[in-house]
């Protein structure tokens, strides 16, 4: 007796995985997309670290101090006191570049006769004429003012802010770029190896031996989760590089302010690149031909732009980043940008990230219904309507 084996068809879930797995080992035995990401990673990692040097402070200028000079410079923590036991050995220092200027007694300068009464003057270094000094010390420098030490040696009166800013606006503006860019970069380039792959399956007539097998439904879902998680991936090392760079270098100020709004940035990513890439897939499968595929996702991709443009441009606009905080396409860069500034109120992200959730199933249904209309259509381009209608 022979046994038939039952074949059996896969189901929804395998199906679907099945896709997501090919998509990802095809992006990983990429090389290309290999390279683009260790490129992208190095800039990162180079950026925190040009970010460390830059805002790392300056080594405190040393001057030589004389008598009561090194009671003036003392607790001054852009000045280094060198002692000096007297005029003459001061002026050894400064001649020999050990240090940047001398601070001494002003009566001490006048009488020693190392600078010219003209040399000791208020324009230039910041006392008064000989005998009529109101300072008790002069700072003498060799062939320039030493305006720097002058500046550290001079009172300044309390300063207050009306309303100050919670981030510094030069540090505001690099966290929007680069919230902006890697929403940008990382949307785009997985978005678009979506549409590629979706016309080249059309135009090799693959996909009629794909249907054959799977459903539209189930080869859409794995295209859709295979380059999310492929894109979150990239996401996330971006983010933790950053964080463990940020530590490494001791930046643990920018480390704290960033931390909450770097997760909600990966929470945002993760529901709307989903968004983006049911419409880029959709989108694509209304054409036959890779030549295409650039006019018939150039809405998509305006979409992916305009949140990069804005919050560069609008960085410092409340009004701006709280309106583009809950539309869907600009909220995964808004949103945590808001959050950074803190100017979002606790239950704002969380409002923003539903709406975010609600417009993905919205644009996934679409998305589908899309996908599944025009793929066996070749030729001329499918029509939006025609495409929505079936």
């Amino acid at each position: 007796m022979t046994v038939q084996s039952e074949r059996r068809d896969p189901s929804f879930a395998q199906s679907a995985g099945l896709v997501a797995g090919r998509e990802i080992g095809s992006r990983l035995r990429s090389r290309a997309f290999v390279i683009s990401t260790i490129v992208l990673l190095a800039t990162v990692l180079v950026t925190v670290v040009l970010g460390s040097i830059f805002g790392a402070q300056d080594d405190p200028d040393r001057v030589a101090v004389v008598g009561s000079g090194a009671d003036a410079v003392a607790g001054v923590a852009s000045l280094e006191a060198v002692p000096a036991g007297d005029l003459d050995a001061a002026e050894r220092l400064l001649r020999d570049g050990e240090v940047t200027a001398i601070v001494a007694p002003t009566d001490l300068v006048e009488s020693s006769g190392i600078v010219g009464d003209d040399d000791l003057s208020a324009a230039e270094t910041g006392t008064a004429v000989p005998g009529a000094s109101p300072f008790d010390i002069t700072v003498v420098g060799f062939e320039d003012a030493p305006r720097s030490v002058a500046s550290a040696l001079s009172i300044t009166p309390p300063v207050a802010v009306l309303d100050p800013a919670a981030v510094d606006p030069m540090l505001a503006y690099f966290v929007a770029l680069g919230f902006g860019i890697v929403f940008f970069l990382s949307a785009l380039t997985f978005g678009q190896t979506i549409a590629a792959s979706v016309v080249e399956e059309k135009q090799t007539r693959i996909i009629e031996i794909l249907l054959s097998t799977v459903s539209a439904r189930a080869l859409l879902t794995g295209k859709v989760l295979g380059n999310s998680a492929m894109a979150l991936a990239q996401i996330v090392l971006i983010a933790g590089l950053a964080i463990v760079g940020l530590a490494v270098t001791g930046q643990q100020i920018l480390l704290g302010g960033l931390g909450e709004s770097v997760v909600w940035f990966i929470a945002f990513f993760a529901i709307g690149f989903v968004m983006l890439a049911a419409l880029f897939a959709a989108t694509a499968a209304t054409v036959s031909r890779s030549e295409d595929v650039g006019t018939v996702t150039m809405p998509v991709t305006m979409l992916v732009m305009l949140p990069y443009f804005l919050v560069v441009f609008f960085n410092d606009d409340a009004a701006v980043l709280t309106a583009m905080s809950y539309v869907p396409f600009s909220a995964p860069v808004a949103m945590p940008m808001r959050i950074f500034l803190e100017q979002a109120e606790w239950w704002e992200p969380i409002l923003s990230l539903a709406i975010l959730v609600a417009s993905t199933a919205v644009a996934v249904l679409a998305g589908e219904r899309m996908y599944r209309n025009s793929l066996l259509r070749t030729g001329a381009r499918v029509k939006l309507v025609d495409a929505l209608r079936g």
